[in-house]
């Protein structure tokens, strides 16, 4: 499927913005690794009753299943599917490979999720054309990961993912600036991205359902009905959004570090600093919505120098991962046996996504205490509810 909706000639000052999104990502994943799971209804997620689909093909599609669907719905829509319980650690592997194709062609990108990449490619009509370097870069990405992936290509990110999601399954699409209007008109508001269940719900109590005719709503009663967000839904649905690309790199983190009024030497105390750090990384990585597929341990001795050591990681948002790996890290970065300054975290190569990419990983009591723990935290503040080890170690909290 390849479709080409350019008419108009692109101004120098117009952006031209790429959205690359994996088709179904986790479930072509595990039909790279076995094919038979081909053309076969596959459904991927926690495989208990309580747990919840994460990932499911076309063919599981027709029988209505979806994403975030509970499990035992999903084996009574569709009894003959194939389930897998999923392993982040392939699709993590996966992800960074299509990354670095793309990191090795492109200007600038933005790694959105796990499975999705905006790409500012403005400027390269003057050198190659911007369909054909896309059409390029896609056909490049599936020979070299045996992946499929579809693109849409535009003037800013909303259009192109709603050109993404209308390309798909595997194909590509580019609307032009002229035909923005004609494009999204017909569709959807659904396709809107940011428009949830609720504001979908109040929209069609107002009677909108398509596109078109949400952009007829004057700008102020959206305000009035919805809110701040009321005008970024307008300007969206106009074919409007300035958000930039952000450049993907090591700066996109979050890090917690201590200095201690005296050197130390106690490493089971210093341990328990690292952990405390980490608890309230990971919930801020959740409370963002973020998944993190690296951590780094950094101390520094009596004597100023200053050591860290980092691991990759298969994404993940969860303490009792993080914590693991941190332990794991302080142990081999802390080799001298001296008086040691400062102590600190970091955890970097952020990308969006919730941490029920990890429900198969874990069992359904380990998601829902997470789940009522955060929703402690965010109602009575970061400190309502915390592990044991924090009560020791006041330091992780300066």
């Amino acid at each position: 499927m390849a479709e080409n909706l350019q008419n108009s000639t692109e101004t120098p000052q117009e952006r031209t913005v790429l959205h690359l999104d994996l088709d179904t990502f986790f479930v072509s994943v595990e039909r790279l690794l076995d094919s038979s799971l081909n053309g076969k209804p596959v459904i991927i997620g926690g495989m208990s009753d309580r747990g919840v689909v994460s990932s499911c093909s076309y063919e599981a599609r027709r029988y209505g299943v979806h994403s975030a669907m509970p499990m035992k719905m999903a084996k009574h829509l569709c009894k003959e599917a194939v389930y897998i319980r999923g392993d982040m650690d392939n699709y993590s592997r996966y992800s960074r490979m299509v990354t670095d194709v793309i990191a090795e062609r492109a200007p600038l990108y933005e790694k959105a999720s796990v499975d999705e990449h905006y790409l500012d490619i403005t400027g390269m009509d003057r050198f190659f054309g911007s369909y054909t370097w896309a059409h390029e870069l896609r056909s490049t990405i599936i020979r070299e990961t045996g992946l499929p992936i579809s693109f849409g290509l535009s003037v800013n990110k909303t259009v192109a993912k709603i050109a993404t999601g209308e390309a798909k399954p595997n194909g590509e699409l580019h609307v032009g600036k002229s035909l923005i209007h004609p494009f999204m008109g017909p569709l959807s508001i659904r396709k809107i991205p940011m428009i949830g269940l609720k504001s979908y719900q109040n929209l069609r109590s107002m009677g909108v359902a398509r596109i078109s005719t949400l952009r007829e709503i004057p700008l102020e009663m959206m305000e009035r009905v919805m809110g701040k967000n009321g005008r970024v839904i307008w300007k969206k649905a106009n074919g409007i959004d300035p958000t930039p690309v952000v450049a993907y790199s090591e700066r996109k983190s979050m890090s917690h570090e201590t200095t201690f009024e005296q050197d130390t030497i106690d490493i089971n105390r210093m341990e328990e600093i690292l952990l405390v750090m980490v608890e309230k990384l990971a919930f801020q990585l959740r409370k963002k919505n973020k998944l993190t597929g690296c951590v780094t341990v950094k101390i520094r001795y009596s004597n100023f120098d200053t050591f860290s050591r980092q691991k990759k990681i298969p994404y993940t948002a969860f303490d009792h991962v993080l914590m693991e790996v941190t332990r794991e890290l302080f142990q081999q970065v802390y080799q001298r046996r001296l008086l040691i300054r400062l102590i600190g975290v970091k955890l970097s190569d952020l990308v969006g996504g919730s941490a029920q990419l990890n429900i198969f990983e874990d069992t359904p009591e380990m998601t829902s205490l997470y789940q009522a723990m955060d929703r402690m935290r965010k109602r009575y503040g970061d400190m309502a509810v915390h592990r044991a080890v924090s009560l020791r170690n006041p330091e992780a909290e300066q």
